[in-house]
């Protein structure tokens, strides 16, 4: 109950502030821009496929990806980082709640705030395509808000987890942004370096089938990868590849070890975050 009663006055001081509907105001008119401009613009947006639900899902989940991964650093690099950096964590620690109940509280609050912008964000997105397109597949659609509301999660798990690592904002911000930039922009250049310098210094003529793994780390990665398993048919029918493993024979070159990899961010960073809040004199 304490750790619900942290996500609630969470949610409750987010919805109170000017956070919540910025981030709601972007995302209908992101939503609603990307899905005239994929139905208006195909050859664009989507070179060589006619508009169909199954390309504006894939279309739109590689921007939603960048926003959320964005949306979570903004609400979440405080969540502990700033209770302990001006001393309000020593309040609600004296109240009836352990530091656990502290961590999860501010996971459930902060998830929620970002779930609810998207879900209100591709609603309306959906809605507008519905009027454009003239029909939609409700178990597509329904496939890919749940994908993406656990993407959610997993960032702001993430992001949590790196707030409660520390007590001073600036190095949570720093910290945050630097995951961003490496495994989101960096990261492609891992498996390359890894092959060039196991291989003598010279990139071999195909790269081995490993590196269908280590590519999969990155969590819009992994994101992309589960929303293909979910979705099969839909992925197979584009014109361009959503899963990088496809003609890989290995055990791990399927798209569900895209579910494996955000379960492994929603964990690992939060538990690291839990031992190091758990250890750290208030």
């Amino acid at each position: 109950m304490s750790t619900l009663a942290v996500a609630k006055k969470d949610f409750r001081d987010a919805v109170q502030s000017r956070a919540l509907w910025g981030l709601l105001a972007v995302f209908v008119v992101l939503s609603v821009a990307l899905t005239y401009a994929y139905v208006e613009f195909p050859a664009l947006v989507s070179p060589g496929a006619d508009p169909s639900l199954g390309g504006l899902v894939f279309f739109t989940a590689g921007i939603v990806s960048l926003f959320v991964s964005l949306s979570a650093i903004v609400i979440g690099y405080r969540a502990i980082a700033g209770e302990r950096e001006i001393g309000s964590v020593k309040l609600l620690l004296a109240l009836p709640h352990r530091r656990r109940d502290v961590l999860f509280g501010k996971l459930l609050g902060r998830t929620a705030v970002l779930s609810l912008a998207l879900a209100v964000g591709l609603a309306v997105g959906f809605g507008f395509a519905f009027a454009m397109l003239g029909s939609l597949d409700a178990t597509t659609v329904l496939s890919f808000l749940a994908v993406t509301l656990l993407f959610a999660a997993v960032y702001v798990s993430v992001v949590v987890g790196i707030s409660a690592t520390t007590g001073s904002t600036s190095r949570a911000t720093t910290l945050a942004i630097g995951f961003f930039v490496v495994f989101e922009f960096l990261w492609d250049v891992v498996p390359i370096a890894a092959v060039y310098v196991a291989n003598g210094f010279a990139l071999p003529r195909q790269m081995p089938d490993w590196t269908v793994l280590v590519m999969q780390v990155p969590p819009s990665t992994a994101y992309t990868a589960a929303l293909t398993a979910l979705l099969p048919g839909v992925a197979d029918s584009l014109p361009t590849r959503t899963f990088a493993g496809q003609g890989v024979d290995a055990f791990y070159a399927v798209p569900e070890v895209g579910f494996a990899v955000l379960a492994f961010w929603l964990v690992v960073p939060l538990a690291v975050g839990y031992f190091r809040f758990d250890a750290a004199d208030l």
